[in-house]
């Protein structure tokens, strides 16, 4: 494997300060942290929503999806963005715009205006991988990387659990629009630090090998590219399924009050950021002592069998049963979001992380339009979730073919246009 773990020029930047680079990671923590509150607010404030406005299942389906018609789109934009201009402030600009439209969210009335800002809401949230991508590659080593990217998506869980676990409560009591402009107003404060702590500096020095960044059309010609896609995709649509129509589920065909909904989903949450975190140290560990990246591969297999069967198992079970399968549940969706993204940057490398990023999270964000969209017609057309929770399950066992798909998990040397890890350096999709 290619050496990413070179150690950087000492300069006043991220990758020159032990006690800065921790920062910046924290605050990229933090801001995932809010990022996955922000779009997971509606789905908790669903059943007030669908209440006040009146609105069908399939309306409700279409609110909680549109969300993810423009984050998946703007994506490429995103990831073409912050490989050609300074990172820091792309990430600064999304993260305003998508706190200014959570807190006007809570001053609209009308299904077409929440719409409106649900799709502006993705615009803003679409910078947010492809600059965290970017960030990690060029400032922390491979050795550190697997525990950043595994500290991110406990972030990523976290921010769920918060929403659900006390958000739920506080909505219950003093109602959902409240919430939305408190927490729209609050995370603006986040760019205080961004400014003081943003990373500054060239970064790490790429390898010797990679000389160019590739256009996008080179890295859609990747098998290893489409496995990673399809496998974000898979993973995914388990995720914003629960996310989007776990509380209605709940609460509506559970028979769970707003508060029990609040905690099973705050502790699903909770176990799903504790084993992303676990996840993340073990493999960085093992690659740390000389082990194979691929071991990110392998736990993205077995995660992603593991949660088809307990989607169905969930479905089918009394309320007891239920809530421990949940949790389980949330374990198996973080082994797997822990080690999607160290698989795309080792592929990518510096070069080409944001734009691979990029086209990654426009594909396989598409699972949230779709999971929104499909649950609410299931629901519709059937009166119950089970089929809902089964076709779930069916695409993450995809996933699981694709993650295997994926060969050897090594960097791609991108002056060589004919090698590919997944192909053992040979062949190339479309060649």
């Amino acid at each position: 494997m290619a050496s990413a773990t070179v150690t950087a020029p000492q300069s006043k930047s991220v990758e020159s300060g032990s006690g800065t680079k921790p920062i910046v990671l924290g605050l990229l923590v933090f801001s995932v942290f809010i990022n996955y509150i922000d779009r997971g607010n509606l789905s908790i404030a669903a059943p007030l929503i669908k209440d006040e406005l009146g609105l069908s299942a399939s309306q409700l389906g279409i609110l909680l999806s549109a969300f993810f018609w423009t984050y998946g789109l703007s994506q490429i934009l995103a990831g073409y963005l912050v490989d050609r201009i300074d990172v820091n402030w792309v990430m600064a600009a999304g993260f305003f715009l998508w706190s200014a439209a959570t807190g006007a969210t809570g001053l609209l009335h009308g299904f077409a205006a929440l719409l409106a800002v649900r799709l502006i809401l993705g615009v803003g949230e679409s910078v947010a991988y492809p600059s965290y991508s970017k960030i990690l590659t060029r400032h922390f080593p491979l050795s550190q990387r697997a525990f950043a990217n595994a500290v991110i998506a406990s972030g990523l869980s976290s921010g769920p659990a918060f929403g659900m676990l006390l958000g739920g409560m506080l909505m219950a009591r003093f109602g959902w629009r409240s919430f939305f402009i408190s927490v729209g107003l609050i995370s603006l404060l986040w760019l205080v630090p961004w400014f003081r702590w943003m990373p500054r500096g060239p970064g790490l020095p790429s390898p010797a090998h990679s000389g160019r960044s590739p256009g996008t059309l080179e890295i859609l010609g990747r098998r290893s590219a489409w496995s990673t896609f399809v496998g974000l995709f898979s993973t995914g649509y388990s995720l914003y399924f629960l996310l989007a129509w776990l509380p209605y589920y709940l609460v509506r065909e559970r028979q769970f009050s707003m508060d029990a909904m609040a905690r099973i989903g705050g502790a699903l949450y909770i176990s799903q950021a504790a084993f992303a975190a676990l996840s993340g140290r073990w493999s960085n560990r093992r690659i740390a002592r000389g082990g194979s990246a691929s071991i990110h591969k392998l736990l993205l297999v077995a995660g992603s069998i593991a949660t088809g069967l307990l989607l169905v198992a969930s479905a089918l079970v009394g309320p007891r049963l239920l809530v421990g399968l949940l949790m389980l549940l949330g374990m198996s969706v973080g082994v797997g979001l822990a080690n999607i993204w160290p698989v795309s940057q080792i592929l990518a490398g510096p070069d080409a992380s944001g734009r691979w990023t990029g086209l990654q999270c426009a594909f396989g964000n598409l699972s949230g339009a779709v999971a929104a969209a499909v649950t609410g017609y299931v629901k519709d057309r059937t009166g119950h979730f089970v089929w809902a929770f089964v076709v779930a399950a069916g695409i993450s066992w995809i996933g699981a073919l694709s993650w295997s798909l994926a060969g050897r998990v090594e960097p791609i040397n991108w002056s060589r246009p004919d090698s590919d890890p997944g192909e053992g350096g040979a062949v190339v999709v479309g060649r």
